[in-house]
């Protein structure tokens, strides 16, 4: 993919529509404090998967990282139903929040994810989980969009 010379960046972007920025951070910000941060990590990652954005997944992939993920985990998140590397509620928060992001192509959140999710969450955390997932979707829908890139090394 070759970036348009009259292409928006992210920056020019932002400029134009700073409020954008400000409401995602935000919106991030308030869901991430009902959650804890692996949780966020992974549902972060598992979006940025689903929705191709490879700056994202490598921004979210270094950050679980930083803050003591497992290789492994991070490694197979992509096949997560495959594995017993995960826990039952991070299996609900990531089912949940594959159900929102593919909600275009599948017309429904299924009742029975609703309730493997809510058995695991409670409502606050479940809001913060549902505003998480629509924060992560934005930024991957403005990285794809406006091609940001990953610095060369």
């Amino acid at each position: 993919m070759s970036a348009s010379a009259s292409r928006l960046s992210t920056a020019q972007l932002y400029q134009l529509q700073p409020q954008l920025m400000k409401s995602l951070l935000a919106l991030g910000e308030a869901a991430a404090q009902a959650l804890e941060a692996p949780l966020v990590h992974l549902v972060k990652l598992r979006v940025s998967q689903l929705n191709g954005c490879a700056f994202c997944m490598q921004l979210h992939a270094a950050e679980a990282r930083k803050e003591g993920e497992a290789q492994l985990r991070l490694d197979l998140l992509a096949a997560w139903r495959e594995t017993e590397l995960f826990s039952m509620r991070e299996q609900a928060a990531l089912s949940w929040a594959e159900s929102l992001t593919l909600l275009a192509a599948t017309k429904e959140v299924s009742e029975a994810v609703y309730q493997q999710t809510s058995q695991q969450f409670s409502a606050e955390e479940l809001a913060s989980l549902t505003a998480l997932t629509i924060e992560i979707n934005g930024w991957n829908r403005i990285a794809v969009s406006f091609y940001a890139r990953i610095p060369p090394r």
